[in-house]
Formats: structure tokens, sequence, C-alpha cells
């Protein structure tokens, strides 16, 4: 079985100014953080889907570049899927890279309490509420592509599909936060 943890990177950052990608924490940029999150919590590869700005990378992971970026995160979930399809994968891991303190203990929770298999579908949980990384099984992509429209991801699906979606407690592992605008970097 292959878990491919799959970076979204290729928002424009409007509120925050700029792109945030590239914008840096604790001397490392947002895209290269998250991969580095996926690889060590235990996805077998890793793709970062990219927009307006190139990210420099481990060279054992694939940027994925979505010249569709402005329209929004389902464009980007599509190419991550497909990119993970391509890889071969069974199960794609989903991530934000605007959650810097989304960690790889918050990764492997998910990956150790999730169901195997292609027909996987989970999310992690903070204080009772849902939040990424979320992880979808292979034979979810495709409905998943089917509703990842416009600025509108997995959400829809996750909703259609909430009982049979397992929920990982992730409280005291990590924190969701994410960076929004640039008052939200650490000081």
């Amino acid at each position: 079985m292959t878990t491919v943890g799959v970076v979204l990177a290729a928002g424009g950052g409007t509120r925050f100014g700029r792109p945030k990608a590239a914008v840096e924490v604790g001397g490392e940029t947002l895209a290269v953080r998250s991969a580095r999150a996926a690889r060590r919590g235990g996805c077998d590869e890793v793709v970062v889907v990219v927009g307006p700005v190139s990210v420099d990378l481990d060279p054992t992971d694939q940027v994925i570049r979505n010249d569709g970026w402005a329209s929004g995160v389902g464009g980007s979930l599509t190419a991550g899927l497909d990119a993970a399809a391509d890889l071969g994968g069974d199960r794609a891991l989903v991530v934000l890279c605007d959650q810097p303190w989304i960690g790889a203990p918050v990764i492997r929770a998910v990956l150790d309490a999730a169901p195997r298999g292609r027909a996987a579908l989970a999310a992690t949980t903070f204080d009772g509420r849902r939040s990424h990384p979320v992880l979808l099984g292979a034979d979810h992509w495709a409905g998943v592509r089917d509703l990842a429209l416009g600025d509108v991801g997995a959400r829809p699906y996750l909703e259609r599909h909430r009982d049979g979606l397992v929920a990982v407690a992730a409280d005291g592992l990590g924190d969701p936060a994410d960076i929004d605008r640039p008052d939200d970097l650490p000081g």
C-alpha cells in the first residue's frame, strides 16, 4: 500500500499579501515544512502542488504546478490526486501548507488510526472539530474530484460520507492554526 502526501501550496495568499508557499517559518518555507512533515509522518511519496511561485524541495519530493491555481483549491486538490494516482498511490494524505504546526506526530496519528487500503476515509479533529490533514483512499478520489470545484475542496464529499469517515483526535499533537495574514506569523 502506498500513501502519497499531497501538500496543497498553490494559493495566491490574497489575505496574506503574497503566496504563502514561499513564506518562512522557523527557517523553512511553509511548503518545505509541510512536505517534510508528511514524509516524516509516514507518507511513502510526497507531492507539493504549487501555483504562482516555485519552491525548492527535497529531491525525493515532487512539485506539481497547477496553472489554474487562481480558480481555487478544487483544482489544486484534483491535481494532487492525479499526481497520487500517477505514483500508484492507494491513499492520499492531504495537508495544507499554511498550517505549519501540523507536524509529523499529527500525520502519523492519522495514518495509524485510519483504515488501511483504498477505501480509507479519515480526518483529523482538534477539540472535536474536523480539520486537516485528511486521508482519502483511492476509491474516493473520483467522487472528490467531481465535487472539488472552484474554491471548494473535499468538504462536500466528506459531508456526504460522514458515516464512513474516521475521526482522528489530534489534540495535544499539534496545532491547527493557520497562517492567513502576516500578523499570524510567530514573532
